[in-house]
């Protein structure tokens, strides 16, 4: 597949995935998004070899700083409600693939920047990254997912503070307060990404998997999520994975999984 907004790069088992839209600080126009639902609907799980995502945005000063409000000006209510749908629907799609996302965060990562970064698995920032959901200055509000994953991530006091606000926060508070990972000097966002990714893709890419899904159920208000825990367990004990990973502990060798 060919993309004018999102440059892929191959490196082994790990894809580096980058918003390439640098002269507009990666916003996200609807072209983007559209391609960001084709990845992660239709090419990224034909890539079978590919055992972990990178999420990052091209050049130094931001990873995506919002979305394309130009494109938000002829909208009347029900189309804006459409777009945020359309917007939830393909954060969904990343917050619940199957194979660990981690964001690399370069710079801004504003508006549906952060909404992007809070749909990833895991967080990585650079020490000059900035978050935050300034959509009350345009007397608009977060729509594609920010005032309910800010609340999951930070707490709902914080959270509606920072989106009341608008203000923004450094990669440092946003540490501390629970919204990333971890913070590394800037430029080296992504190889933290690649260095955390090659751990957990040492691991059984079933159980991987699974895990990413009973973590998010637990966010599912129609899903008993300690019941989800129990079925997808009693999924991965009947695997081969489970079969060689239990035998290569008993023999005290590296496993060898096969994702079966």
């Amino acid at each position: 597949m060919t993309y004018e907004n999102l440059l892929i790069q191959e490196e082994g088992s790990i894809l580096l995935l980058t918003i390439n839209r640098e002269q507009a600080m990666n916003a996200l126009n609807t072209a983007t998004m559209l391609e960001l639902k084709r990845f992660f609907e239709e090419d990224a799980p034909n890539r079978h070899h590919i055992r972990g995502i990178i999420l990052t945005g091209a050049g130094e000063r931001a990873f995506v700083a919002g979305a394309d409000i130009k494109e938000f000006l002829a909208l009347d209510a029900s189309e804006g409600a459409a777009m945020a749908q359309r917007g939830q629907d393909i954060f969904f799609l990343i917050e619940n693939f199957y194979k660990p996302v981690i964001a690399a965060v370069n710079g801004f990562a504003l508006g549906g920047g952060c909404e992007l970064a809070m749909a990833c698995h895991l967080r990585i920032a650079g020490e000059k990254a900035r978050f935050g959901q300034p959509e009350v200055n345009l007397g608009i509000i977060p729509g594609y997912g920010g005032t309910q994953r800010l609340v999951q991530y930070i707490g709902k006091t914080k959270a509606m503070e920072l989106i009341l606000t608008a203000d923004m926060i450094g990669a440092e508070e946003a540490y501390r307060l629970g919204l990333v990972n971890y913070v590394v000097p800037a430029g080296e966002e992504v190889a933290k990404a690649k260095e955390l990714l090659t751990k957990i893709i040492e691991k059984g890419p079933i159980a991987i998997a699974k895990v990413i899904e009973s973590v998010n159920a637990y966010y599912l208000h129609d899903v008993d999520g300690f019941a989800h825990e129990v079925e997808a367990f009693g999924y991965t004990t009947g695997t081969a994975d489970f079969r060689e990973g239990a035998a290569a502990f008993i023999e005290k060798r590296k496993p060898n999984f096969q994702g079966k």
